[in-house]
């Protein structure tokens, strides 16, 4: 099915069910020419899962990356701010298991909401976060130069990811000192460092040596993290146990909740599991940091 078809399928079953949000129109992460697209990937392509499998809104084949606000209710706006990015294993993105519904339910306490629609698939010969950070780096600068005429509080912007989107949240928390790419204009005098983190399932921090990856730069500047895993779960959650320790060790605040059962990509979906919690402890966790405060 092509882009336009289900963004149709979506306003149209969106108006019928009776559900109402409050959502701008995208916009272009990069004002020009996009670092490094050379060739054609093909037509952005968004596919729905077959009847009855697990439904989730699969985007690919992105080469023009865009950033869309979800601004949370005048009247109980915290002006926190989150930016999400769903996961897809860097091939694809979870659209709305790991995206829109996730910019939803941020909205119901208060918090602004960014979804990121970052470039997939990976990039031959480069790493698989590569021009996915480059997108990263840029929303979140884009995000805070904007804070005051979306009226966002500038030291309250925090980023959200889960699996491939988890390790791009995790990487843009460790890369912000150095931008993956040349500067585009004054956009990027802004700082791209997130106030904090929030890695559901974060995939790819470990290797195959049992530690984190060398790119795993954890410094005493990385800002504080949520972390929530489940032991089961075959991308090893031992991503975010190893994540939490070095974040211990030099100081930075972390939470890190492990389930024994929950397996991968169930987002916010209720499951059988004690997995689905997290939300409400993340909400707990959020509120304690002072980030649901008006």
């Amino acid at each position: 099915m092509s882009l336009r078809l289900t963004i149709l399928f979506v306003v149209i079953f969106t108006v019928l069910s009776g559900m109402t949000y409050a959502v701008e129109k995208p916009i272009k992460v990069w004002p020009g020419t996009v670092p490094g697209e050379q060739g054609d990937i093909g037509e952005e392509t968004a596919t729905p899962s077959e009847p009855g499998k697990k439904q989730v809104l699969r985007i690919s084949n992105v080469s023009i990356p865009t950033l869309t606000f979800y601004p949370a209710d005048k009247e109980n706006n915290t002006g926190t701010t989150v930016v999400v990015c769903p996961g897809g294993g860097y091939n694809i993105l979870a659209w709305d298991l790991e995206g829109t519904e996730v910019c939803e339910w941020l909205n119901t306490l208060g918090v602004n909401a960014v979804l990121l629609k970052y470039r997939v698939p990976r990039r031959q010969g480069l790493p698989p976060y590569h021009a996915p950070l480059q997108d990263a780096q840029r929303t979140m600068s884009y995000v805070r130069a904007h804070a005051g005429k979306w009226n966002l509080d500038p030291e309250r912007i925090g980023i959200l990811g889960f699996s491939a989107g988890g390790n791009l949240a995790a990487m843009t928390s460790m890369h912000f000192e150095k931008r993956n790419y040349k500067a585009v204009d004054e956009i990027d005098k802004t700082s791209s460092r997130p106030d904090f983190a929030i890695l559901i399932y974060p995939a790819y921090l470990t290797g195959s040596d049992g530690n984190l990856v060398p790119e795993a730069n954890v410094t005493k500047a990385t800002p504080p993290m949520f972390m929530a895993h489940a032991y089961n779960d075959g991308v090893t959650p031992e991503s975010s146990v190893l994540m939490w320790l070095a974040l211990k060790r030099v100081d930075v605040p972390a939470e890190m909740h492990i389930t024994e059962t929950g397996g991968h990509g169930y987002g916010l979906r209720v499951t059988e599991s004690n997995s689905h919690r997290w939300p409400a402890r993340c909400e707990q966790w959020m509120r304690e940091r002072g980030l649901l405060s008006r």
